[in-house]
């Protein structure tokens, strides 16, 4: 995309922003995974990072059009318009799909997840020893990170910075969920709740959080990119897979907890397949549902990647 936008231009991107931001709603699904898929990923991390000691002093100094010029202020400030009105505008969506229909929810998700790691492998030209060695290693993390049973507190405000600062590093990384990681700590339905009722004291704490947070991890991927090109690739696409553990449509229910407003949550799941699932539920597996679904995931990646792909004249 060139430095002057085009409506076409702003339409699209705010779209790819949206997209970021309804991945992150979900647990389990990754904003970043999306950013890769559209085009995007290492642009956003070159204009986050470019947010330093150079852009405060053209800031300070007045030197506002080369400020804005400096950090891609364009690109950003759409791309996350895009994402904000998606998490504000889809909380309560995603809230009610995963309550009452977890399984297509979840199938859809998987099929996205699987076309991700497809278009992932395909940047990586050569599959040597170190570019296995790190698929292998990003699966294996990203599978224990998912196989890690979710905790349940009642946080104070402070924590809601700690808590964004944490979880946007994985939000930005395909495959690791920022939401997951939420979950992880106990704070996911907090925040939700936040988004929902519009508290924005503790939405402030949080965004704050993962402002700071952004900008050091950036760098530090970054680094990586620049350095390691093909091997921090298969690090992301291990990430993918190992985050097909959490993905699986059906679990089994092995413990819950009792949210803040009294409702009954599961919170440690193991994964069964379909015909298990209905014998231990007694509900309806929907499998061919369910992989329709799936298929259907997969197949809007690849037609994102493909459009993607597509130069303008």
């Amino acid at each position: 995309m060139s430095s002057k936008f085009s409506t076409k231009d702003y339409l699209v991107l705010f779209l790819k922003g949206a997209g970021m931001g309804a991945a992150d709603v979900v647990p389990g699904v990754s904003g970043g995974t999306i950013a890769f898929v559209t085009g995007i990923y290492e642009r956003l991390l070159n204009a986050i990072k470019s947010v330093d000691l150079n852009a405060i002093k053209l800031f300070f100094g007045g030197q506002f059009k080369a400020f804005w010029q400096h950090i891609d202020g364009t690109f950003l400030l759409v791309l996350f318009s895009g994402l904000l009105s998606s998490i504000i505008s889809l909380a309560k969506i995603i809230t009610y799909l995963l309550a009452h229909h977890p399984l297509f929810v979840w199938s859809f998700f998987f099929g996205l997840i699987i076309a991700s790691v497809i278009h992932i492998g395909k940047q990586i030209k050569q599959w040597n020893m170190a570019n296995i060695a790190s698929l292998i290693v990003g699966t294996v993390i990203a599978f224990l990170i998912t196989s890690i049973s979710p905790s349940s507190i009642e946080p104070q405000a402070w924590f809601f910075f700690v808590a964004g600062a944490i979880a946007i590093c994985a939000m930005i990384l395909p495959g690791i969920s920022g939401s997951f990681i939420l979950l992880l700590m106990g704070m996911y339905s907090h925040v939700l709740q936040a988004v929902n009722d519009r508290d924005f004291v503790l939405l402030i704490l949080f965004m704050a959080g993962c402002g700071i947070g952004l900008l050091c991890f950036s760098r530090f991927l970054s680094w990586l990119l620049a350095r390691f090109h093909e091997a921090t690739f298969a690090l992301l696409a291990g990430f993918l897979i190992g985050s097909l553990n959490v993905l699986w449509p059906w679990k089994q229910v092995i413990s819950t907890y009792t949210s803040s407003k009294g409702i009954v949550k599961p919170l440690e799941t193991a994964n069964v397949l379909p015909e298990t699932f209905t014998a231990l539920t007694g509900q309806a597996n929907y499998v061919f549902v369910c992989t329709a679904l799936m298929v259907a995931g997969l197949v809007l990646i690849l037609a994102i990647e493909k459009l993607s792909q597509q130069k303008p004249a």
